[in-house]
């Protein structure tokens, strides 16, 4: 039995829900979808009271099961104005756990800044946040801590999400207290901005009681002995999220100088510096830490605290996305000049995936040379600053690309595309054009899936599959790097749940479970008036070759859903 909450910001009442059996495993994005749909919140204004912002964890949450503490934050997005999931580690979604609470919705808008104080014993208070307001969020967590000690979670809107910057993320504390695991994508920062609350700390206690204990923590055992033994896992201990850079870079298939080429130059034999064997090795030669958990329990470890020649933390984390992002698709070639970009980002709350896209469109447009770091840092102080040039580029490439008439904005539904290039990495780019999500690859990637010799039909059916199996890791409050084993280990994971929450299922019930979620996010953007020419990519992407290999985008958001449609019924 756990507790959600229904927070009214306008009066500050709470209602609750006591959570049992198959309402606790409904999670995450499914719980976002569903909550969406039958409030029908398609068609009202996103930064409006109305948009319910909903955080929800998943039915293993505060608890050691490695993977198993990811955080669902979720509403209609600002940015695309379609459904948006936007998934997080850190330990927000732990300390709710632990305090049996299975997540909360912010519904209406406060009429002054606040801090929401969730603790484990007493009411939820609401406190002024004027002390934090405009503050970077390395100061306003220090400041938080210093108030309400260290043994709580915060979440945070940053100063970008207090303007109401598209790009803003809501930022989440990692086990050592640093607020840069952002619940990223979509501009959910400036619906927590629009609702006025700057803040929110979870109390951390204890692991909650599950149904069945003993067998609970048995299912537990045999998940963190399968992860032991999987080498997927092994390769991203080593080296982290950052070895995907090499791999994408040898196949052509790596974000560079705005999505224009596959490859950027290599250092020495081969070795990509944006890659993760290089900073591995760099990282560790200088005293840094290449295993770091994003959250409690994980035994993958697979991000870092990134350090300069003299030993000092720049950053952390230093991963892919924000490597080929605001690395190689601005042209730079060194992984200090990332890291020291990045910790910027992180300080304001934004998402690195749209920054860099945005910064790469600003480049084309002349505005900056690529590989001037420097200009990228102007950028970034201006939308701290929040100044006019500031508050534009705010708001993500495809208004950047709309303010300075550029013709190669990459973005699918007003969101920067990740760092596949779709003309390479084929169905990962499949599941960017047709999930309701705007080009959110963390909804189906499989890079190193063989495309070249198949149809658009069989490449449906692969993005398909995995399109469901991270709908359901994104319901379950799971990590999708443990997927190598979830995704073959149905009766592990429906075992666990049953073992958890008192349910009965089969591992039939996850396939059930990923499909509904995707069918609701359809509904909704259909709902909310997205077309099938919404699915298309950039015409860029069809009529360019991409460098070095001169391939061009093949597949079309008319075959493509034509195939789902036929799939799916």
């Amino acid at each position: 039995m756990r507790t959600y909450l229904q927070i009214n910001l306008e009066d500050q009442s709470i209602e609750t829900e006591e959570l049992s059996g198959e309402a606790l495993v409904r999670a995450g994005r499914h719980l976002i979808a569903k909550t969406l749909l039958e409030r029908e919140i398609a068609k009202i204004d996103a930064l409006s009271p109305e948009n319910p912002l909903i955080f929800s964890a998943g039915p293993f949450a505060g608890s050691n099961f490695s993977n198993a503490n990811r955080l669902s934050v979720g509403c209609k997005s600002p940015l695309t104005g379609g459904v948006k999931e936007a998934n997080t580690g850190g330990t927000f979604a732990f300390a709710l756990g632990q305090l049996k609470i299975a997540g909360f919705t912010l519904n209406g808008a406060s009429s002054d800044w606040v801090v929401i104080r969730i603790p484990k014993e007493g009411d939820i208070m609401f406190e002024s946040a004027e002390p934090y307001m405009g503050k970077g969020n390395m100061e306003a967590a220090e400041l938080l801590f210093e108030k309400y000690g260290d043994k709580v979670s915060l979440g945070i809107c940053g100063p970008v999400g207090e303007y109401l910057g598209l790009s803003a993320g809501i930022s989440f504390t990692d086990p050592e207290g640093r607020p840069v695991r952002i619940a990223a994508r979509g501009g959910v920062g400036a619906v927590m901005g629009s609702k006025k609350v700057k803040a929110i700390v979870v109390d951390k206690d204890k692991m909650p009681p599950f149904h069945d204990r003993k067998k609970y923590m048995g299912s537990v055992r045999l998940y963190g002995d399968r992860l032991g033994n999987d080498p997927a896992i092994e390769a991203f201990q080593k080296f982290g999220t950052a070895m995907v850079g090499d791999f994408t870079n040898m196949i052509g298939g790596l974000p560079t100088r705005n999505f224009s080429s596959g490859t950027i130059v290599a250092k020495g034999e081969g070795v990509l510096e944006l890659g993760g064997s290089h900073i591995a090795e760099i990282n560790t030669a200088r005293g840094g830490d290449t295993t770091h958990a994003c959250m409690p329990g994980c035994m993958i470890k697979c991000s870092n605290i990134y350090v300069d020649e003299q030993g000092e933390e720049i950053c952390s984390p230093l991963e892919y996305e924000t490597l080929g992002l605001m690395g190689s698709n601005c042209g730079l070639t060194d992984p200090d000049d990332v890291a020291r970009l990045n910790h910027v980002a992180n300080d304001l709350g934004v998402d690195t995936i749209e920054i860099g896209a945005m910064l790469g469109v600003l480049m084309e447009a002349g505005e900056g040379e690529f590989g001037d770091h420097e200009f990228m840092a102007k950028a970034l102080q201006d939308i701290s600053d929040g100044n006019e040039r500031g508050k534009i580029l705010a708001q993500g490439a495809a208004h950047v690309g709309e303010h300075y008439n550029v013709a190669r904005v990459p973005v699918i539904k007003k969101q920067g595309i990740s760092a596949y290039d779709p003309r390479e990495i084929e169905v990962t780019g499949i599941s960017m054009m047709v999930t309701a999500m705007g080009a959110d690859h963390t909804v189906g990637n499989i890079p190193n899936f063989k495309c070249e010799d198949k149809t658009t039909e069989e490449l449906v059916e692969s993005s398909l599959d995995i399109q469901i199996a991270c709908a359901v890791a994104d319901s379950l409050g799971l990590c999708l790097f443990g997927r190598s084993v979830t995704n073959v280990s149905g009766e592990l994971v429906a075992a666990a749940l049953n073992n958890a929450c008192g349910t009965d299922y089969d591992e039939s019930f996850l396939e059930e479970l990923g499909l509904e979620t995707l069918r609701m996010e359809w509904e909704f953007n259909k709902a909310a008036g997205f077309t099938e020419e919404d699915d298309e990519l950039p015409d860029f992407f069809y009529d360019e070759g991409l460098l070095p290999k001169g391939k061009k985008a093949r597949h079309h958001a008319k075959e493509v859903n034509a195939k789902l449609r036929e799939m799916i019924g």
